[in-house]
C-alpha cells in the first residue's frame, strides 16, 4: 500500500479495466516520434512502455511512462498532473548512472507522458518472487553499495537534497549490466528544512518521521535498511507489523548473513532517527568495511539472476522479436543501417528490419548459405555451397556480380585494399577486384579454406582443413606457414602484432603475425572451430569440451570458463562488458567479460552454430530452429 499524495486515496484511482481498455497498441505512435513495441509495466495510473525513438537511425529504445487522468475532480486531476510534472521536472536536473536519463514530456489530451531511458532488466521485487532461496550475501552487498551511492548523490543534490522517499524493490532495477537503477520518482521532493510534508510512501518501508509528515535523509536510509532486510530474509515488511523489525533479527532468519553485514542493515532500521546513520554515505562507507571484514570487496560486482542451472526459456530475458526463414539458420548476422542480412540453409539470403523483424526481402542461391555477409559501400558480399561469391544491392538484393570457385564457399569474406579475400573448398583464397569481380589471383594450399581470412600487418591470414595456416602477402605469395595437427576452421584474430586462432587439434595458438613462430599455445579440452574474440587484453572463446575459455593474452593464463551443455561451435562476441556465445545446447548465454559468471541465458529449440551480432542496444543471433532472434543488450 502506498501512502496517499495530497489527496485522498479513493478519488485517484483508476480501475485497473479502465486502464487496460485505454492503453496504447503495438505500432502506434505518439508525436510522430515514438513507435510503441510493448507493454512493460501496468499501474493504476497508466502503463509504461517499450518503445523506439524514430528519430534515430540507430536503434534508440525508450521507457514511456503514461499517467491517464480519468477523475472528475477538477482540481484532483490537477493534482495528478502537477505529480506527474514534478517527476519529469526532478528527473530533468539529475546526471548518475544510477537514474534513468530523461528525453521527453508532453501531454496528449488527458494523458501525460514521460519518456526516460529503457532499462534493461528487472526490478528487485521481480527478482523475490522468482528465487526459491537466499540471495548470496555479496550480491545483496553489492546492490546496498550502489543504492547509498545514489542517494548520497541525491541527498547532496543542488541547491536543495532530494529526499526519494519511497525506497523499495519494486522502485529498484536491476539492469543486465549489473547495475542498480532508481526508478518512480513520482513521490521525491526536494528537501525544505523546517517544513513539514505530506505523508507519502509505501507501508512497512517508511520509518515512523515520514508517517508524521518529516522528508529528510533519514527517511531513506530506513527504507532502504528495510529493503535489504526483506531481500536477506525474505520477509515481507508489507505483510508484518510496522516497525516491528527488531523482532525479525537477520541472522535468525537467514545465518549465511554475516554479523557485521546484518549489524549495518539493523542500525539503518533504528526507530529514533538519530540513532541511524547520519548519511548514505557514512552508511556506505560501513557497507564496504563489512566487504573488508568478509573478504568479498573484490567480488561486489555478482551476477542479478539465481539460476538453479538447468535451461530455461530465458532467466530474466525474452526476445524483443523473433524471424522464422524456411530452413536452419547456421550462418551469423550482419547489421547494416537499420537492416540484418543472413544466410540460410533454404538457400535464400534474408534482408530483415533490425527494429520489428519485419521481411524486407530475399535473395536466392543455388545452395545453403553458410557464410557471413561483409558489406561495403552499397553492396553486400558472401558465399554458398553453390560455389560461388555473390555480390547483391543492399537497396534491392538484385544482383550485381558473382565470381565462380571450384568448390562450395563455406568461409566469410574479408574486403579491404579494394579486393574481397574469401576461401573455397577447392583448396583456395580467392582475391577478387571489387571494381571488376574478376579474379586477381589464388593462394593454392591443397585442403578447403572455411577459414575467414584476416587482412593486417601487411598480411591476409588464413587457415585450411589440412591443418595449414598461412600467411601471404597482397600478391598471394605465401610468406610463412605454420602446421597444425588437425583441421583450422577458425578464422584468426591479429592484435598487437600476434594473430590468434583455434584448431580441431586442441590447441589455441599464438603466433607471431610477422614470422610465424609460436609465442605461446594454450591447451584446450577438445577442438575448437571458433573464432577467438578479443577485449583489452583478454581472449574469449569456446571449444567442442562444452567450454567458453576466457585467456589473458599477456601469459596466456585462464582467467575462468563457464560450462554449457553441450559443444560450443559458435563464436564468442564482447559488447558492453559482457560475453555472448552460442552453444550446441542451443543456448544463447550472456556473461559477465570480468567474472565469467552467467546473466541470462535464452534457449532456442535447436543448435546454435552462428555468431552473435550486436549493434547499440541490441544483440542479433540465428538458430537451427529457422529463427532469428533479437534480444536488448
Amino acid at each position: 500500500m502506498t501512502l496517499s499524495e495530497d489527496q485522498p486515496t479513493r478519488n485517484l484511482d483508476i480501475s485497473e479495466n479502465a486502464t487496460r481498455h485505454s492503453q496504447l497498441r503495438q505500432g502506434e505512435v505518439l508525436q510522430e516520434r515514438y513507435e510503441i513495441q510493448e507493454i512493460v509495466g501496468i499501474g493504476g495510473m497508466g502503463s509504461v512502455y517499450r518503445a523506439r525513438d524514430k528519430n534515430f537511425k540507430a536503434i534508440r529504445l525508450v521507457a514511456i511512462k503514461e499517467m491517464i487522468s480519468q477523475v472528475t475532480d477538477p482540481l484532483v486531476r490537477k493534482n495528478i498532473f502537477q505529480i506527474f510534472e514534478r517527476e519529469a521536472n526532478i528527473l530533468a536536473t539529475l546526471r548518475h548512472p544510477s537514474i534513468p536519463r530523461i528525453y521527453d514530456y508532453f501531454t496528449i489530451g488527458e494523458r501525460a507522458y514521460l519518456v526516460l531511458e529503457f532499462i534493461h532488466g528487472k526490478n528487485l521485487e521481480q527478482l523475490l518472487a522468482e528465487t526459491s532461496g537466499f540471495f548470496p550475501e555479496e550480491q545483496v552487498l553489492a546492490w546496498a553499495v550502489e543504492l547509498c551511492d545514489v542517494l548520497d548523490y541525491l541527498h547532496s543534490h543542488k541547491p536543495e537534497p532530494i529526499i526519494f522517499r519511497d525506497i523499495k524493490p519494486s522502485n529498484i532495477m536491476n539492469t543486465l549490466q549489473n547495475h542498480i537503477a532508481l526508478v518512480d520518482f513520482g513521490i521525491a521532493k526536494v528537501f525544505e528544512s523546517k517544513q513539514k510534508n505530506t505523508m507519502v510512501g509505501t507501508q512497512g518501508y517508511s520509518p515512523p518521521d515520514q508517517y508524521r509528515g518529516e522528508a529528510t535523509p533519514k527517511v531513506d536510509i530506513y527504507a532502504l535498511g528495510a529493503t535489504l532486510h526483506h531481500l536477506l530474509t525474505l520477509r515481507d515488511p508489507q505483510l508484518e507489523a510496522p516497525f516491528s523489525f527488531g523482532e525479525r533479527m537477520i541472522g535468525e532468519i537467514n545465518p549465511n548473513v554475516s554479523r557485521e553485514f546484518a549489524a549495518v542493515v539493523e542500525r539503518a532500521l533504528e526507530y529514533k532517527p538519530e540513532d541511524r546513520y547520519d548519511s548514505a554515505m557514512e552508511m556506505k562507507d560501513a557497507l564496504i568495511n563489512v566487504a573488508r571484514k568478509t573478504g568479498t570487496l573484490l567480488n561486489l560486482s555478482i551476477p542479478t539472476t539465481v539460476s538453479s542451472g538447468a535451461p530455461s526459456r530465458g532467466v530474466g530475458v525474452k526476445p524483443l522479436w523473433t524471424f522464422e526463414a524456411e530452413d536452419e539458420l547456421r550462418s551469423s548476422p550482419t547489421y547494416h543501417d537499420g537492416t540484418l542480412y543472413i544466410g540460410c540453409y533454404d538457400n535464400n539470403l534474408y534482408a530483415v528490419d533490425a527494429a520489428n523483424g519485419d521481411f524486407k526481402w530475399k535473395y536466392a542461391t543455388d545452395g545453403g548459405i553458410a557464410s557471413k555477409p561483409a558489406i561495403y559501400e552499397s553492396n553486400l558480399y558472401f558465399g554458398s555451397e553453390d560455389k560461388r561469391l555473390h555480390v547483391i544491392s543492399t537497396r534491392s538484393g538484385k544482383v550485381v556480380w558473382t565470381h565462380y570457385t571450384n568448390g562450395p564457399v563455406r568461409s566469410s569474406p574479408r574486403i579491404a585494399e579494394g579486393h574481397v579475400f574469401i576461401g573455397s573448398d577447392d583448396g583456395s583464397l580467392h582475391a577478387v577486384s571489387l571494381s571488376s569481380g574478376r579474379l586477381a589471383w589464388r593462394s593454392e594450399v591443397g585442403s578447403p579454406v572455411r577459414s575467414t581470412p584476416w587482412v593486417g600487418n601487411e598480411h591476409i591470414y588464413f587457415g585450411s582443413e589440412a591443418g595449414d595456416f598461412t600467411a601471404t602477402d597482397f600478391r598471394g605469395d605465401a610468406r610463412w606457414r605454420f602446421k597444425a595437427k588437425r583441421a583450422i576452421t577458425s578464422s584468426p584474430v591479429l592484435q598487437d602484432g600476434v594473430v590468434y586462432f583455434n584448431s580441431m587439434d586442441g590447441t589455441l595458438y599464438a603466433l607471431d603475425a610477422n614470422t610465424g613462430w609460436a609465442v605461446w599455445r594454450f591447451r584446450l579440452g577438445k577442438g575448437s572451430i571458433c573464432t577467438p574474440a578479443i577485449a583489452g587484453n583478454m581472449l574469449y572463446t569456446g571449444a567442442a569440451d562444452h567450454i567458453i575459455y576466457a585467456i589473458d593474452t599477456r601469459s596466456a593464463k585462464e582467467m575462468w570458463r563457464y560450462t554449457t551443455e553441450h559443444q560450443v561451435n559458435g563464436s564468442p562476441i564482447v559488447h558492453r562488458d559482457a560475453v555472448y556465445c552460442g552453444s550446441v545446447d542451443g543456448s544463447l548465454y550472456c556473461l559477465d567479460a570480468a567474472s565469467g559468471r552467467m546473466r541470462w541465458r535464452y534457449q532456442t529449440d535447436a543448435p546454435i552454430t552462428g555468431t552473435p551480432v550486436a549493434h547499440d542496444d541490441m544483440i542479433f543471433i540465428g538458430s537451427t530452429d529457422k529463427k532469428l532472434y533479437a534480444f536488448l543488450a
